[in-house]
């Protein structure tokens, strides 16, 4: 589906409780009272829809990218987060007092039921507990499955005491057709949960993967082959990711995001490159043949399938690479006839993988800290390198594909930008997921 229409999707659902409320056709209320009510439906129904946004299902992540649909997710977090922090001093000064009988809109006070404040008292603390954790997750000490794990535990809560709040405190949510909307989109919530957690485990389960190889290709890059067990395989298009699980459980939380670095022609055999950063890429090493692996895949759109462009700038920085030996690969094994220049970022010569194999093609090695004999480009890839190696026609008319360090690829886009690349020939990809 396209990103227009996902983005209209989104927009109606977190505005559909505003728009119901609207249609009752109460007698408004003091302006700061009506926009606390408002500020405070905005707020949870971004926060159920934040279910469906970092779920990893395809129909949203194909047509707006895992990166951007991720980055969506964050700052939509950190938007609710600031409604739902004004949202109760809006009422300050407000008539207060249990249900009237004659005030059944709520019109002259709002409710002090200490059963139904308390809900909202505790998801008040707790949704800023799990916002301030997700900003400041790379700085704790927890490992990433345990801070998974509690923050979808506490997402689940937070829209439980939300729900209940918002049901029995609110001025219009207590309307059946409020109450209703409140309760399905919960429900769609809750059951995304489930399905990322034991139904999507279960499928993975049924279609397991072996270790065939894992080969140390530099001093901390590994190389790591598996092989479909009992099933045809992984269909996928060049440049896409998988998330991978090795030796644990289907149901374990223990994956991570690698690029495939195999092209779709090469046969059911996938190949992943790796570089050691966290607790399981420092023990690739230690991964010995026929161990159990499971994939969930394939994601990322970048890919040049269905590209009309004839030639091909492919940027990598670091294992950023990976994607683009994919891509590499398959135009190789497939015949196409592209025009392609690669242009490869590392610090270190000893950080380049397959070396021989990228020296087939017009590729440009650049390296920030070369040794004396090097002859090829030094420092970062930004613009003035761009500028060396590529031509007007090249950033007029040419397809960009960029991996690797987000600085590189800021710079790097921020440049085609300005020499004339349109937007929708620059292709790239983040790996940045929480």
């Amino acid at each position: 589906m396209k990103w227009p229409y996902l983005a209209l999707i989104y927009v109606l659902l977190i505005l559909a409780p505003l728009g119901v409320s609207w249609s009752l056709g109460w007698p408004p209320r003091p302006f700061h009272q009506e926009l606390a009510s408002g500020l405070g439906m905005l707020a949870f129904s971004i926060i159920l829809v934040e279910f469906l946004l970092s779920g990893r299902f395809r129909l949203i992540s194909s047509g707006l990218g895992m990166d951007v649909t991720m980055r969506v997710h964050q700052l939509m977090a950190r938007t609710a987060l600031g409604f739902a922090l004004v949202h109760p001093l809006l009422y300050q000064g407000s008539a207060s007092g249990g249900r009237r009988p004659w005030d059944t809109t709520h019109q002259l006070t709002i409710t002090t039921d200490f059963s139904a404040l308390v809900s909202g008292i505790g998801a008040y603390f707790l949704f800023f507990i799990l916002v301030a954790s997700a900003i400041a997750r790379k700085s704790l000490e927890y490992k990433y499955e345990t801070w998974r794990l509690l923050h979808g535990l506490g997402a689940l809560m937070l829209a439980c005491l939300l729900l209940h709040h918002t049901v029995y405190a609110g001025r219009y949510s207590g309307h059946p057709s409020l109450t209703f909307f409140w309760f399905s989109l919960a429900s769609i919530a809750a059951g995304t949960l489930v399905y990322v957690y034991l139904v999507r485990p279960s499928c993975q389960g049924k279609k397991p993967w072996r270790v065939t190889s894992v080969s140390r290709l530099t001093p901390r890059q590994w190389e790591l082959r598996l092989k479909p067990d009992g099933h045809e395989g992984l269909t996928f298009h060049a440049g896409q990711f998988a998330w991978l699980n090795v030796g644990h459980s289907a149901f374990s939380l223990h994956e991570n995001p690698f690029s495939i670095s195999s092209a779709p022609a090469e046969g059911p055999e996938v190949s992943f490159l790796i570089k050691e950063l966290g607790d399981f890429t420092c023990r690739l090493g230690q991964i010995a043949p026929q161990t159990p692996a499971y994939l969930d895949a394939p994601y990322g759109n970048l890919s040049i399938n269905n590209r009309p462009e004839q030639g091909i700038v492919l940027i990598a920085g670091g294992v950023g690479i990976a994607p683009m030996l994919s891509i590499l690969r398959q135009v190789r094994l497939s015949g196409t006839q592209r025009d392609l220049k690669l242009i490869y970022g590392n610090r270190v010569e000893e950080q380049i993988v397959f070396r021989e194999e990228l020296s087939e093609v017009d590729t440009v090695f650049v390296l920030s800290e070369p040794p004396r004999a090097w002859h090829g480009e030094t420092g970062m890839i930004d613009g003035s390198l761009l500028d060396r190696n590529l031509s007007s026609e090249q950033f007029e008319s040419w397809l960009f594909v960029l991996c690797g360090p987000a600085a590189m690829m800021d710079a790097a886009e921020d440049h085609l930008i300005s020499r004339g690349t349109a937007s929708h020939r620059i292709i790239s990809e983040r790996f940045d997921y929480d």
